[in-house]
């Protein structure tokens, strides 16, 4: 019986290795080859709502990982009017969990990260904000460059 056991709960381990594989083999991420940079979302001593840093200059294939450090609940919407021409499918397409159109999940939770592939986005400049705090100026871009 304990062989048993052990040979189902193997079974197990395998089966789910196999399904994670195949799941990470089609994520956006996955196809990446570029850098990970880190933007952290955080609300400063003064009480200044923020993305840091608020200015981010990547490459096409890049990912742009956002951390939730204070302040929360945040999120990464991109301006509709803010992107370049063609940004849109694949934004929508790379982003995970999405609210409603360019726009991520709330992150509730300290150290909770998002993460966007630019892997096949048009260059050019992103503009962004938290849907929450956008009114307190939580707004920042990147400029996404070949």
């Amino acid at each position: 019986m304990r062989y048993l056991v052990v040979a189902l709960a193997l079974a197990g381990v395998a089966c789910g290795t196999s399904a994670r594989d195949e799941t990470a083999a089609v994520s956006p991420a996955a196809a990446t080859t570029g850098a990970l940079h880190e933007v952290q979302m955080l609300v400063t001593p003064e009480g200044a709502y923020i993305y840091q840093p608020a200015a981010l200059d990547i490459k096409v294939g890049d990912r742009v990982r956002w951390l939730n450090v204070s302040g929360g609940p945040h999120n990464v919407a991109f301006y509709e009017n803010g992107i370049p021409a063609g940004a849109r499918d694949v934004l929508n397409t790379a982003m995970a969990d999405r609210m409603g159109d360019l726009t991520g999940a709330l992150l509730f939770e300290p150290n909770a990260a998002y993460e966007i592939s630019f892997a096949g986005a048009p260059a050019g400049t992103y503009e962004y904000f938290c849907t929450p705090h956008e009114m307190l100026g939580m707004t920042a871009q990147l400029t996404l460059s070949r």
